[in-house]
């Protein structure tokens, strides 16, 4: 009921702002523009002078800046409109007339940094114009009085202004930035390798052929061609190739063992087992969830594929769209299952005894999901069949200029986004339930109590996302409407609605094509829930007379691991080199990078060289892992009071009584080594913070996931900060329909990426190198550097700037350090209350010495941020 209420209000809200957007905005006038009487021999005394700068070092995206000083003499009849309020109609006109002349507006999109600035004297009123654009593609770029148009190899720049074409102008100029070109007309009075000038030149003398480097034609033809959609479409392909792999490796949960597992079932403990719990039941759970992420696999890959390939925005009309989007979305909602039972149930570990969810709920969930699914869509059906009655035409083209066609689109966009929204929601959950990433939570219980109340609430979230994503293309066209004929009093209400049309008619497609461009995020999800399915199942195992410690993750499990890796981390040097046609290429990169980091550093780790043996004898359990830290609490003691014997200041102690405890403390690693000593560097201190705060690796990973998360909130809006001072980045978030959209998808990206490489870290804490934890963080920090590498040195090649890359990885380090730092502190957490401070067991826990080298450590790492951000900032 809540949803039906709903909805029923959604409509006559539509209508409303559809009439609003349309009556109301800034074309809400009912008269067209009827031009302007610019009298436009009073300007023949003007005194001109304009520069072109053409900026294209170090920048992916080429700029032209345009300044512009015109002189109008008191004689022109609009010279002193000029000076009046920038919102007065007799401003506007006089401007519109020095600055577009007769041009229609809306040819001209430039950008400003400001109004033009005008001055007056008793003679003479002066107005300065600074305008700029980017060179994106093939098509003209209008700025200022200059026209860029690229042609192939070679960009012409031409002097064609609305106005002011008859008169002499004082000075031109137009700076190349050291750019190889010719002048055509060769009516130049200078030149050098950087620029040329013209002195008391008509606008027609200047014609400049310019030859830009490689670097800036490839992105331009590459954006433009099927290579382009190629290399997005193999990022899917590698990325549904990488799930399967990773689907059909993960064996059995009994078998994930890993390196070091502790203590193996007897053959009668074996027996006993096998007759308590029914036959093959971890090998059909784990079919179960494999069978879900080949679906998944497969079928993100097709649509995928489709979007880019086969449903091109270009070659269909918005009915044909519709007509394919919104089943897509209802047959991915339905193969999602989100009511399905999944494994969650015996991998979290049920009893026996634990009655089963019953039938009828299942179908409740059932029901409620396609009740609703199909009601949506039958809304955006009935728009379909329907059209004539909102005034659209069979194509829905956008053409109409009626708020009911307008509401019309609107209501058909609203309805295909939410249907997707509903695919990828419930795909997600399909995969935290099976996986039970949120198992026993009370809001999961909520779904088999109450599944219409849930479907309601999550269906109105997704409805009110879906109203935030036609809100930001509605408030974008208005600003660009607002941006783009600022200088007209009337403008033309029938182009204004046209333009508003054409946003509502591509909001479900360009939306629908952006939101699917994220749902390589449910691949992480999927993985992330299969590594916690098998952790779970492997718990299992240990509550029937056997306990399972190993080091690290199983093989398969290894494979999940550095997959998250690549997927939130490693790929995002890709994005910062500007090369997102090789995002397959850098996913197996940076999975090959962990690799190749943990063959080298496995067998340097602390616990690898300790051996099985000690593994098995000293971190079997619970009590035994207590024993181990309590050894290395006397080691620190002991330590400090030799610190305190050499400075004078210890009584009642001799040096002697000190080495033999310390000798003790050594005998007690012996022992449990088979007689084989251990390497005489590594101390039971060592062991320990090798170890890690918790039993498990798992533990251990959740743990660092959330110190990272909240140690990169900061680092995040650093980034976030820094891509905002680029005028491109910024103008694009607030100019484009996607612009709000994508930017809150940058916060939240990488803030999951921040806790991704946490969690990596403490997964692979028992595996990496190191005698203290800021070495582990080093060592993961290169695995990301290795490829980053190569990123770089594709930054260089195609003259673009690598200090946000380097920015990125040096806040990745600092991050990992003090997730590391924070890790000691809660291995040795059950001693908190016997200090002052945090930072006194920390002291404690790495001496004076060590932790100065640490605090010098970090600060470094902060420096260089610092430095690198001051660099890019300036």
């Amino acid at each position: 009921m809540a949803m039906t209420r709903w909805w029923r209000l959604l409509l006559p809200l539509l209508v409303l702002v559809a009439w609003a957007a349309g009556e109301c905005g800034p074309a809400q006038a009912r008269q067209r523009d009827a031009g302007t009487d610019c009298m436009s021999d009073g300007l023949r005394g003007s005194i001109v002078s304009a520069t072109l700068r053409l900026e294209q070092h170090k920048r992916s995206t080429p700029r032209t800046v345009s300044d512009m000083t015109v002189r109008v003499p008191r004689q022109w009849p609009h010279a002193r409109h000029l000076t009046f309020g920038e919102k007065s109609p007799q401003y506007r006109q006089a401007m519109r007339c020095l600055l577009l002349g007769d041009a229609a507006p809306g040819e001209r999109s430039e950008w400003r940094p400001h109004d033009p600035v005008v001055t007056a004297t008793d003679t003479s009123v002066t107005v300065h114009y600074v305008a700029y654009d980017w060179i994106t593609s093939e098509n003209p770029v209008l700025v200022g009085p200059w026209q860029v148009i690229p042609t192939g190899r070679t960009w012409m720049i031409y002097l064609w202004p609305p106005t002011l074409q008859t008169i002499r102008w004082k000075r031109i100029e137009v700076d190349l930035g050291g750019l190889n070109f010719n002048d055509l007309v060769e009516h130049a009075s200078s030149s050098t390798e950087n620029q040329l000038v013209w002195k008391n030149a008509l606008p027609e003398e200047v014609q400049v052929e310019v030859d830009p480097p490689w670097q800036r034609l490839l992105p331009m033809k590459f954006g433009q061609s099927l290579w382009a959609t190629a290399g997005i479409a193999s990022w899917w392909v590698c990325a549904s190739a990488l799930i399967v792999v990773a689907a059909l490796r993960a064996e059995p949960a009994e078998a994930a063992t890993g390196p070091g597992a502790a203590r193996r079932p007897t053959r009668g403990q074996a027996a006993r087992r096998s007759t308590a719990d029914p036959p093959d039941t971890g090998s059909r759970q784990d079919a179960g969830f494999t069978r879900t992420l080949l679906e998944w696999a497969g079928l993100s890959a097709g649509v995928a594929l489709a979007l880019l390939l086969l449903v091109p925005q270009d070659r269909f009309s918005p009915r044909w769209h519709a007509l394919l989007c919104i089943p897509a979305g209802v047959v991915l909602v339905f193969a999602a299952r989100p009511w399905s039972v999944g494994a969650s149930r015996t991998s979290a570990g049920a009893g026996p005894d634990e009655p089963a969810r019953p039938a009828d709920v299942q179908r409740r969930q059932a029901l409620a999901v396609t009740a609703t699914t199909c009601a949506v869509a039958g809304i955006g059906v009935l728009v379909l069949l329907a059209h004539d009655v909102f005034g659209l035409p069979g194509g829905l083209g956008p053409k109409t200029t009626t708020a009911l066609g307008r509401t019309g689109l609107a209501l058909l966009g609203l309805v295909t986004v939410w249907l997707w929204l509903a695919a990828m929601a419930a795909w997600a959950w399909r995969f935290v339930r099976e996986g039970g990433l949120f198992q026993g939570r009370r809001w999961t219980r909520r779904w088999d109590d109450a599944p219409v109340r849930c479907v309601a609430v999550v269906g109105s979230l997704l409805a009110a996302v879906a109203a935030a994503l036609l809100a930001c293309a509605w408030w974008v066209n208005e600003r660009r409407w607002k941006r783009v004929n600022w200088l007209v009093e009337l403008p033309d209400p029938s182009a204004h609605n046209a333009s508003l049309s054409r946003t509502f008619a591509n909001f479900f497609y360009t939306d629908l094509r952006w939101l699917f461009a994220y749902s390589w995020v449910l691949t992480g999800i999927a993985l992330l829930a299969l590594l916690r399915f098998r952790s779970r199942a492997s718990r299992v195992d240990g509550r029937h007379g056997h306990e399972r410690f190993p080091l690290g993750p199983s093989k398969p499990d290894l494979l999940l691991t550095v997959s998250l890796f690549a997927f939130f981390v490693g790929v995002r040097a890709t994005r910062f080199a500007g090369a997102g046609a090789l995002y397959g290429v850098w996913l197996g990169l940076s999975i090959l990078a962990l690799y190749v980091l943990l063959a080298l550093g496995r067998r340097w780790s602390v616990l690898s060289r300790m051996g099985d043996r000690f593994c098995r004898v000293r971190l079997a359990s619970e009590q035994d892992r207590s024993e181990l830290l309590e050894k290395a609490r006397q080691y620190r003691n002991v330590n400090h009071q030799m610190h305190l014997l050499d400075q004078g200041r210890a009584a009642g102690v001799t040096c002697e009584q000190l080495e033999e405890k310390l000798n003790g403390l050594h005998q007690w690693v012996v022992t449990a080594c088979e007689g084989a000593d251990p390497p005489e560097q590594i101390s039971v201190l060592d062991i320990a913070l090798a170890w890690g705060p918790e039993g498990r690796w798992w533990s251990n990973a959740v743990r660092a996931a959330r110190l990272a998360f909240w140690f990169g909130t900061p680092a995040t809006v650093l980034l976030v900060y820094y891509e905002a001072q680029d005028s491109y980045a910024r103008q694009q978030a607030l100019y484009s329909p996607i612009g709000l959209p994508e930017f809150a998808a940058d916060l939240i990206l990488y803030q999951l990426g921040w806790a991704v490489a946490g969690f990596t870290l403490g997964a692979l804490w028992r595996l990496l190198p190191g005698h203290r934890s800021q070495a582990r963080a080093w060592l993961l920090t290169a695995a990301y550097g290795f490829p980053a590498v190569l990123a770089a040195a594709l930054i260089h090649i195609m003259d673009t700037d690598p200090r946000q890359l380097m920015l990125y990885a040096a806040l990745l380090l600092v991050i990992l350090t003090l997730t590391s730092v924070w890790m000691d502190l809660a291995t040795f957490r059950r001693e908190r209350k016997y200090w002052p401070s945090g930072f006194a067991l920390l002291l404690s826990i790495h001496q004076l010495r060590g932790l100065s080298v640490g605090v010098t450590w970090i600060l470094a790492q902060l420096a260089a941020v610092v430095t690198i951000f001051k660099s890019l900032t300036h």
